[in-house]
């Protein structure tokens, strides 16, 4: 992008902001046709921007921009509506879906599809849906947007899934028949949870927990070690 070239008009979100300087944010946006993009809101946090109050997570915006640097500078940002906050539990899961897309995607690498997802994630989110299900909808999403998605057609040997037969998932090669292997080889799931999560049905409660367990592993690969900050929050407040 070159420093003369100005982006209007995109949808986009917040996933994260920085103090800078005495008055102004490094906010890291994330818009459908340009994806993650880092922004310096410059005098954001005066009293009297009309940015101040309106940079905030969770909010749908419409966002300009100019620049051709790392860091571009943000021009206009206001609100599309329409999105009521979240709250509570909601909320910590809203941090947790702007944490695996800072820590996944790459700047400026568009993915319409993902940012289609992340809208759905938030609208559920906001409207109270099951928690779970909304979360495993968008790992799914994530994974499959990245070129990570997961083997869901049948198993590593072409056969269908059979739903009372026992698996194990090994990242990156797929499902093989047979639940033992290895320590730390795969994940156990069984076959009717991998035609579940096909058909991104999650009305089964063993469904849920094995799709936790195999999404999780499979976001650990690709994470390659990175801690989640709001894994430890949600732990730490299960403790509690």
């Amino acid at each position: 992008m070159s420093a003369k070239q100005r982006v209007s008009e995109q949808p986009a979100w917040v996933l994260h902001t920085l103090p800078w300087r005495e008055t102004s944010l490094v906010v890291e946006i994330f818009a459908r046709e340009h994806g993650r993009v880092a922004l310096v809101a410059k005098g954001a946090r005066r009293p009297l921007s009309s940015l101040r109050g309106v940079l905030m997570a969770f909010q749908p915006l419409i966002v300009d921009w100019s620049g051709g640097g790392e860091v571009k500078t943000l021009i206009r940002a206001e609100w599309r509506g329409g999105q009521p906050l979240l709250a509570g539990r909601a909320l910590l899961c809203g941090y947790y879906v702007n944490e695996l897309l800072l820590k996944l995607t790459a700047r400026e690498d568009a993915h319409p599809g993902l940012f289609d997802a992340y809208e759905a994630a938030m609208a559920a989110l906001a409207a109270g849906a099951a928690l779970p299900a909304t979360l495993r909808r968008f790992e799914l999403s994530l994974l499959r947007e990245l070129g990570w998605g997961l083997a869901l057609d049948g198993d590593a040997g072409g056969q269908p899934f059979q739903p009372d037969a026992s698996y194990l998932y090994i990242i990156e090669h797929g499902a093989r028949p047979g639940a033992t292997g290895q320590a730390g080889e795969g994940v156990a799931v069984g076959g009717q949870t991998l035609l579940d999560l096909a058909a991104l049905d999650f009305s089964r409660a063993a469904t849920l927990t094995e799709s936790r367990r195999l999404l999780r592993a499979a976001l650990d690969h690709h994470l390659g070690g990175k801690p989640l900050q709001s894994r430890r929050v949600f732990r730490e407040l299960h403790e509690l």
